[in-house]
Order: C-alpha cells, then sequence, then structure tokens
C-alpha cells in the first residue's frame, strides 16, 4: 500500500468517545482523522499531556520531543487536508530509543550514550515519518537491549501498567508500557531474542518481529548484527500491519536489507483460515511452563479450529539448545559491536585519563553497566584464541540445526504455534541477581532469531490479572499470514481490547 488514506470497510469499527482513550488503537485514530472528530494536533497534545501526567509512574519515556511532535502534527493536518498525507497521516507513535533520530539525543539508555544527539536518522523512523506518522518522543529499554525485564536501563527499571510492582519485559519494555499506559497508540522496537515479542506478551499487546532483512537496520544501534530486527507493537494485528507496512521496504544503506516487494499486509488481514495447518511443538509444552499459560494457548487454539485451521503435533528437537546458543553468538557479535564506544569518537568519556589504556578502561568501566558488561566479557571469551572454535564455531554449527528443525516443520505445516513466554510478568528485582533464570524467560523467543523467521505474539488471556501471550511463527518472509491469522482471532475475542488498570 502506498500513500492511500483510505483502509477496507470491513475493518471499520466505530471510534470509542470521548476523544482520549487508552485503548484507541491506530486504525480507530486514522478513522477519527479521515471522519474530522479530531485533528493530529489535538490528538497529539493530548498523548503529550498524558505523558507529563502519567508517565513518571511507568518511567516509559526517555525523552520527549512535544515542541517537534505538535509541528510534525500540524503539518499532518494540512497534509491530509491538501489530500496528500501518507498512510499514517497524523498517527502519533513512539520510537525506541534505539533508532538514530538526527537532532534528538540517542541514548540506548545507556550511560555511555547519555550525552549524544544523533546527527542522522534511521530508516525506520524516516520511513515512518514519510508516512505521515509523529514522534511523540524516544523509549526507555534495556541497556543496549541487553535484557529481558527493562531493569538495564541507566534512566531506572520501566513498570508494567498492568501491575506497575512487577517487569514490562524487555528489551523494549519502554515501548510496551507506553502503550499499554494509553501514553502512545504504537511504538516500535527492536528484537534479537524476543525483545518485541516478549514484552507485548508481559502487556498485553501484539507485537511482529519481522523476518530478518525485511526492515532496514540502518541508523538502529547494533547489539547483535545477524539477530537484531525492527518491528511494530501496537493494540492489534491491524495495527502491526499499518505499522509493517509503512517501515518496510529495501534500504541500499544496509547490507542485510532484502530487495523484496513488500505485500499488501493490511488488504491481506481477511485472508480465509480455512485449511490452514498450524504445527504445534511438544518442547514448547514441557517443564517449566507456568500450566495456566498453557491453558490459555490451548484454549486459543480451540478458537483456530473453529475458523477452520488444522492443528497438528510437532518437534523442533534443538529446542533444548537455542538459549546456550544464542548466550554464545549474541555475546560474541555485541562484544566486536560494542568495541566502538571508547571515549574517543563520541559518547561518554572519563574524567583526567592519564594515559590511552586509562582512557578506555576508565570510559568502558564506568560508561557501560553490568549487564553490558557481562556479555562483552562473555562474548570476547567466545572469540579469544583457543576458544573460538570450542565455543563460537559449535554455536553456529547449533544455529544452522535449529534452521534445519524449522525447514523440516515447514513442509508439514503453515506456522508453529506456543506460549510467548513460560511465565507471566515476574515482579521487579525478582531475576536480577539470577542472570540464568533470567535469560530462560527468553527460551520460545530466541530460537526464532537465530533462524531468522517472522513471528508475532497476541494476547489471549491472563492469569493472576497478568497478560498471557500467544506465539505464531512463520516461514521466511510471510508476515502477512502471521497478521491475518492474529486479525482473524482478535475478531473472536476482545483480549487486545483490554485496558490495563494502572492506564491513562
Amino acid at each position: 500500500m502506498a500513500h492511500s488514506q483510505s483502509l477496507s470497510s470491513a475493518l471499520i469499527i466505530t471510534l470509542p468517545e470521548p476523544l482520549f482513550m487508552p485503548n484507541h488503537t491506530v486504525a480507530d485514530i486514522l478513522r477519527g482523522l479521515e471522519a474530522k472528530t479530531f485533528s493530529s494536533e489535538e490528538i497529539t497534545k493530548q498523548y503529550l499531556d498524558a505523558i507529563v501526567a502519567h508517565d513518571p509512574r511507568y518511567n516509559s519515556y526517555i525523552t520527549v520531543t512535544a515542541t517537534a511532535a505538535l509541528e510534525q502534527a500540524r503539518a499532518a493536518d494540512q497534509a491530509r487536508q491538501n489530500g496528500n498525507g501518507g498512510l499514517l497521516c497524523g498517527v502519533p507513535i513512539a520510537h525506541k530509543d534505539i533508532f538514530c533520530t538526527e537532532g534528538v539525543r540517542t541514548s540506548c539508555a545507556s550511560k555511555m550514550l547519555d550525552n549524544f544527539i544523533a546527527p542522522y536518522t534511521a530508516t525506520v523512523v524516516s520511513n515512518m515519518a514519510n508516512a505521515g506518522a509523529i514522534t511523540l518522543g524516544k523509549t526507555n529499554m534495556d541497556e543496549f537491549a541487553m535484557g529481558s525485564s527493562n531493569e538495564t536501563s541507566f534512566y531506572g527499571a520501566v513498570r508494567n501498567p498492568w501491575n506497575t510492582d512487577c517487569v514490562p519485559g524487555g528489551s523494549s519494555g519502554g515501548s510496551a508500557a507506553a502503550i499499554a499506559a494509553g501514553l502512545a497508540p504504537a511504538a516500535t522496537g527492536t528484537d534479537t531474542g524476543g525483545s518485541i515479542r516478549q514484552p507485548a506478551a508481559l502487556c498485553g499487546l501484539t507485537g511482529l518481529k519481522p523476518t530478518y532483512g525485511r526492515v532496514s537496520r540502518y541508523g538502529m544501534i547494533a547489539f547483535a548484527s545477524s539477530l537484531d530486527q525492527a518491528g511494530p507493537m501496537a493494540k492489534t494485528a491491524e495495527d502491526n500491519a499499518l505499522l509493517l507496512q509503512a517501515m518496510s521496504g529495501f534500504d541500499p544503506q544496509d547490507s542485510t536489507s532484502m530487495q523484496l516487494p513488500v505485500p499488501d499486509f493490511v488488504g491481506g488481514l481477511n485472508k480465509d483460515l480455512k485449511g490452514l495447518k498450524i504445527g504445534v511443538p511438544k518442547e514448547y509444552f514441557s517443564e517449566g511452563l507456568d500450566p495456566s499459560i498453557g491453558a490459555a494457548v490451548e484454549t486459543a487454539l480451540d478458537e483456530y479450529r473453529k475458523l477452520g485451521a488444522e492443528i497438528k503435533a510437532i518437534s523442533l528437537p534443538h529446542t533444548h539448545l537455542a538459549v546456550p546458543c544464542y548466550y554464545i553468538i549474541a555475546p560474541a557479535e555485541a562484544s566486536a559491536n560494542l568495541s566502538r564506544f571508547d571515549g574517543v569518537r563520541y559518547g561518554y568519556r572519563c574524567e583526567n585519563p592519564k594515559d590511552l589504556d586509562d582512557l578506555y578502561t576508565r570510559t568502558r568501566a564506568e560508561g557501560f553497566g553490568a549487564e553490558v558488561k557481562r556479555r562483552i566479557l562473555i562474548g570476547t571469551y567466545a572469540l579469544s584464541s583457543g576458544f573460538y572454535d570450542a565455543y563460537y564455531r559449535k554455536a553456529q554449527q547449533i544455529r544452522r540445526l535449529i534452521k534445519q528443525d524449522f525447514d523440516a516443520a515447514f513442509k508439514e505445516v503453515d506456522m508453529i504455534a506456543g506460549p510467548t513466554t513460560p511465565n507471566p510478568a515476574f515482579a521487579l528485582g525478582e531475576k536480577v541477581s539470577d542472570p540464568l533464570t533470567m535469560y530462560l524467560e527468553d527460551i520460545y523467543t530466541i530460537a526464532v532469531n537465530l533462524a531468522g523467521l517472522p513471528a508475532i505474539s497476541l494476547p489471549v488471556g491472563f492469569t493472576q490479572g497478568k497478560p498471557i501471550g500467544l506465539q505464531l511463527i512463520g516461514r521466511d518472509f510471510d508476515e502477512a499470514s502471521l497478521l491475518a491469522a492474529a486479525h482473524q482471532y482478535q475478531q473472536r475475542s476482545d483480549w487486545h481490547r483490554q485496558v490495563a488498570p494502572g492506564s491513562v
């Protein structure tokens, strides 16, 4: 879909009243703008006011770009009046603070980049701006996207709007919390091992990790280059389709960007699911899964049966190796990527260094947090002489086996379903001192990144008042089928319409 403003009449729903509601979706806002129920400037101002009034409770934003947002909103209103706005013309959104934005602080939630003003704009941000989206600000995250709870941020932990004593998930926890709290209708995130899907599950949202190469990585500060992928987070699959439509496309500035046409994600949402084959890996329902999450996933699969899908048991035999494989490859790549932060070129620099060695060592010791240092050390060790073959090369061989598991499964089924996380949102501070336990929270999501596949998490229930997520995994570059499957389920359920008790 290029620059059309219209949405399928099959998707029309009544716009909630009053003007500002925490459960407004992107599609709701677009319809309200089309109907002139409100202007972009009006709704943008209401979101900005809500951020000022309520975000101190959640800490979901690092930087709020209020002046620029209102200027963009006025320009969007004028563009809409002239009939030349983009797909998202006038819709306010937030960006994870891992995307460079020219003239705006881009910190990656690290002391190392606390004073960094980006000199250029990431392709994801510029694509969204070209589609007419308004940037409310930059959201909090785990430092350099390393974490599963959004507790490693230099700017403090983010709180989950469903239970402010709990984590929102990570590393895109600020984006997830902002949406769940009603402080943005949608946001961008990045997913290296589950960092869109896991916080989406813990905050009751729909979050999509696209196929590696579908969305440009240019201007996205690197954690693990062969795993990182940008994607959308919002209330619904419909909103994710709109956002993915805007952010996707080939980018010559990114050597990993695939030169493929962008499908009509929005137009394909009502695709009939009759005959769809969904595989359910036995490994996803083993020891460690909260029984209430397993039950909610089974209930959701029953709905897919009613929609005409066939549910089939499958096996992904190397699933148990995904976490140790990931925690060799990702830290190794992080060790290489983060070597550029040395106090010489940009970012934090220690005071009064005695010599060059002192500059390097104190800058990195003072500028990086504990989790980032841990992963740099693990990665450097895995790449060091005498250990490369034993660890890094072996992990890459296991990665190939994991990809082959998925390849074999997709000869039998069209997509794969299971829980997004083994547990619901856990308490702040509960797992900070036990990183291995924390790492296991990504056990169902990590393999998808190792294989480069697309996957979506959507809400399918609650346990103890906390949201539960279902994960659907698709074939390479088949995001359209995942979005359609999620949308069809959401037409028969209202989990995605539930409002967090702590929201605006």
